[in-house]
């Protein structure tokens, strides 16, 4: 599969709907991921739900979504737009057990060009991280998945496990096309004054500029034992952000909390320092991926 550029809208930021898929999709994203979508419609948490930090932010949505049917009427309307514009629409999708996550994927196949799995998310009680934690539960959810559908599918990893290598070789196993490493890191935050958890689930995910040497060193050691190709995510700002990445051996980035710090147009802004950056060192972007390994 070819990208037109390898800077991604990640999944939870700006994929509620339609019309902002195709805002981003304007904004020069090489690929637009939805919202994690479910089988029914999920209201979430209740607010608060989003914490703004010094190092990024802390969220607990808890995977709100209008559900798959729903949401296939809001990718109908603008996957034709999206398109177009030579973006790739990826599907984050989830579930609690294998037959959700068929349904949810044979439901959305048609409308996206890939499949991502969210497997990872750190706030969602008998979801995400819980199914991430298990290398024999991923196993079984990402091979059924693998078996129903015909588009690409790659697993969204979660860093909060003691070993990562474990949960990924159990994905291999199951035949997955690709690695999303990292989801949110679990945190919290406690008002001094009012001397209880902001968060109404206490505790959420962590994005942004603190989790980006986790997640670069997961993607290090992800391209270091497997043959498999890797969209690196967490604390993503600039072109030198991803271009760390990069070398570390993903293919491709995702930007999410990015895209509240310098806004809708940061896809532009990190693809034109990807390009100076290369062009300064006389590269080009096949040439970087992984070159940290050498």
């Amino acid at each position: 599969m070819k990208f037109k550029n390898p800077v991604f809208l990640a999944s939870g930021i700006m994929g509620e709907t339609g019309s902002s898929l195709k805002r981003m999709a304007k904004e020069g994203a090489g690929a637009v991921t939805t919202k994690s979508i479910g089988l029914n419609p999920n209201p979430g948490h209740k607010n608060p739900t989003i914490v703004e930090l010094d190092i990024g932010l802390l969220n607990a949505m808890g995977l709100p979504n209008p559900g798959v049917n729903s949401y296939i009427e809001e990718l109908e309307e603008v996957r034709d737009f999206i398109k177009k514009l030579d973006t790739k629409i990826i599907g984050s999708i989830y579930g609690k057990n294998e037959e959700e996550f068929i349904e949810v994927a044979k439901k959305i196949e048609e409308y996206v060009d890939l499949i991502e799995l969210n497997i990872s998310c750190p706030h969602a009680k008998g979801y995400g991280m819980a199914i991430g934690q298990d290398p024999d539960l991923s196993h079984s959810i990402c091979k059924a998945v693998k078996k129903s559908v015909s588009v690409p599918v790659f697993a969204k990893l979660t860093p909060n496990v003691s070993n990562i290598l474990e949960i990924a070789e159990a994905l291999v196993e199951a035949k997955v096309d690709g690695f999303v490493a990292i989801n949110t890191v679990r945190g919290m935050a406690i008002d001094i004054r009012a001397k209880k958890p902001i968060l109404s689930n206490k505790f959420g995910g962590l994005s942004g500029k603190a989790i980006k040497p986790i997640g670069v060193k997961v993607v290090y050691d992800l391209y270091e034992n497997f043959d498999k190709p890797i969209i690196g995510v967490g604390g993503i700002y600039t072109g030198e952000d991803a271009i760390e990445y990069i070398m570390a051996g993903a293919s491709a980035v995702q930007v999410g909390t990015a895209v509240y710090v310098r806004g809708y147009d940061v896809f532009k802004k990190i693809c034109e320092e990807i390009k100076k950056f290369l062009e300064e060192e006389n590269l080009k972007l096949k040439d970087i991926i992984g070159i940290a390994h050498e």
